[in-house]
């Protein structure tokens, strides 16, 4: 699904495909480079391409650069994994070699290279088979050597044990620590940039090892997670966030919510014969608080954030609060009602508007983690 409008001079774009696009990575990927239409055409890939040459070859004949992510991570049978992620890299040979492809292919491999299991063998392997074939083809090849990845949307019991955790304390479960070791880990918001990067560097690099972001135990990470649930998930206070690590690590936590059956959050209201009062936001960290008036028939937003946390809490009026994750097509509505006060948090990828469904005037608090700046401003205008 398209992010933004049509480019006037699709001449100048870099075209970049993606195997594996509807993975936890490559959706993230995707996605990032469908905010730069003036540098990026993405060639759209089906992982059934593999399975039928001629498919395969059409979509390596458009590509300026192959990212392959493609691959089986786990199963019950090491051999499987193996042996699936060497016939994959050489089906995509076969297609460069096919199509005389001089195409940048950057290859995913892995910190487990290294270790003394299949899945680390198939991704040396494979890394050695892309090596020959630029050498022979005088194409370019980068081998991405990536460490422990997590992020928003990523699979529990397959991904990452962050997703694990996540899932598992959203979902009423108790998560358990197998090995507490420690894990150099990369968000994939991260990863993805440096990913680009090296689109952009136009350059080989047969081994490029990616450097983790962070460094932390088990037990520290689902210390934090914890916390956040215990503060956000049930009390509705935005934790305190110390560095960018538990930044993505809150983002990431938020992304595995049932947002249909969590929100919205109904306000305590403590009442007197004065009126009413009602706490808002309690905060563990700063940010910027806007209060509006919206009249009757009007939409404001349409829009998503990649990092922002923000909050629309009604006070006054009828809204219908819509959000719609950007590669999906579902459309989550929320209606509220200021004589119940009530909010919604809105997650990252997700665009989202809210609209003055009644007969008065409504008013609405806003609240984002950071002051607006025009310069790194992190909102793109998209329909819900």
């Amino acid at each position: 699904m398209s992010t933004q409008s049509p480019i006037s001079n699709p001449q100048s774009l870099k075209k970049i495909g993606i195997t594996g696009q509807d993975g936890f990575v490559g959706k993230h990927l995707y996605n990032t480079l469908g905010l730069k239409p003036e540098e990026f055409e993405r060639i759209e890939f089906n992982i059934a391409y593999f399975q039928n040459e001629q498919l395969m070859d059409e979509f390596v004949a458009q590509c300026d650069v192959i990212v392959h992510l493609a691959a089986m991570n786990r199963h019950p049978d090491p051999e499987v994994i193996y042996h699936t992620n060497i016939e994959l890299v050489n089906k995509l040979i076969q297609s460069l070699n096919n199509t005389g492809s001089k195409a940048h292919v950057l290859f995913s491999s892995s910190s487990q290279e290294e270790r003394d299991n299949l899945y680390g063998r198939s991704k040396k392997e494979g890394r050695k088979l892309l090596i020959d074939w630029a050498e022979q083809s005088g194409g370019k090849f980068t081998g991405l050597i990536i460490p422990n990845v997590f992020g928003p949307f990523g699979q529990p019991n397959y991904n990452s044990f962050i997703a694990t955790f996540c899932h598992k304390l959203t979902h009423g479960e108790t998560p358990y620590i197998d090995n507490d070791g420690e894990v150099n880990l990369i968000y994939v918001g991260e990863l993805v940039k440096e990913i680009i990067d090296q689109i952009q560097s136009k350059k080989s690099n047969y081994f490029y090892e990616i450097p983790y972001t962070a460094t932390k135990t088990v037990s520290e990470v689902l210390s934090l997670l914890c916390d956040y649930k215990t503060k956000y998930f049930d009390g509705g206070e935005i934790p305190t966030i110390n560095n960018t690590f538990e930044h993505n690590l809150f983002n990431t936590y938020r992304s595995y919510i049932d947002y249909k059956t969590h929100f919205p959050v109904k306000f305590t209201q403590h009442t007197d014969p004065r009126g009413a009062f009602v706490e808002v936001i309690r905060l563990g960290i700063g940010g910027q608080c806007s209060f509006s008036t919206t009249v009757p028939g009007i939409t404001r937003g349409n829009h998503f954030h990649t990092r922002k946390i923000e909050r629309f809490a009604v006070i006054k009026g009828k809204a219908l609060i819509q959000l719609r994750k950007i590669d999906t097509d579902e459309v989550l509505d929320f209606y509220l009602d200021g004589n119940e006060p009530a909010y919604v948090d809105m997650p990252i990828w997700y665009t989202h508007n809210i609209k003055n469904i009644g007969e008065e005037e409504l008013y609405t608090i806003f609240w984002i983690n950071e002051a607006f700046n025009p310069e790194t401003a992190d909102t793109y205008f998209l329909e819900v």
